[in-house]
């Protein structure tokens, strides 16, 4: 079972999304990226947003570790409803809301949240069946809401290839975890300054069509 390895609500276990729908992060590959974030000293205080979010598992770790607000976005209806049981735990713990869910396909989620949004610290662990070119459009639609010294992290197949960076996004590490490989990558140019990623719940609608 996945469990919160770290922070606040540190031990605690996760609900994990049921069938094969999707692909968790394994605890060890977790335990090494968040030992890698935390040398960097992105995560407390941090904006972060996680993508294809499944259970949520990145996404309130980071709140449990001293996130200032988590954005879950994920759009299949079972995920996102283990995303808020996850999300839940972490802001009883913490007893304010930090994680918020929002049930949206990614790319259309990026298109309309406002463009004076920025986050520190995003994730992206995508199905394996989402193509490179379908990957490159969402970082190039992610670039103009990074932070300042923000660090974007992919999650992929070992066997697939580098992502293609969009302009103002550059890669600066990569490990491979057995069948895991993980890229790091952050602004290129730096971008002007935005406000928190709060409030986003009014902009979400279910979007029509298959899930991600």
């Amino acid at each position: 079972m996945s469990r919160i390895i770290a922070g606040a609500a540190g031990g605690s276990p996760l609900t994990s999304v049921p069938g094969n729908l999707t692909r968790p992060t394994t605890d060890r590959v977790k335990e090494a990226l968040f030992s890698r974030l935390d040398a960097f000293n992105v995560i407390a205080g941090a904006r972060v947003l996680d993508l294809y979010a499944g259970s949520g598992s990145l996404g309130v770790e980071s709140g449990s570790r001293g996130a200032s607000s988590v954005d879950l976005v994920e759009f299949d209806a079972k995920a996102s409803a283990v995303c808020q049981k996850n999300a839940d735990l972490v802001n009883t713990v913490a007893a304010r809301k930090v994680v918020s869910v929002h049930r949206s396909k990614v790319e259309s989620f990026l298109e309309r949240t406002a463009d004076a949004v920025r986050w520190d610290l995003v994730f992206l662990d995508p199905p394996y069946p989402l193509d490179e070119p379908a990957l490159a459009a969402v970082l190039a639609k992610l670039v103009p809401h990074l932070g300042e010294g923000a660090v974007v992290v992919v999650e992929r197949s070992s066997r697939s290839p580098e992502p293609a960076w969009p302009a103002g996004l550059e890669r600066f590490a990569e490990k491979k975890y057995g069948e895991t490989r993980l890229w790091y990558a952050e602004p290129g140019v730096e971008p002007a300054g935005g406000v928190d990623a709060e409030d986003l719940e009014a902009a979400d609608v279910v979007d029509a069509g298959a899930g991600d």
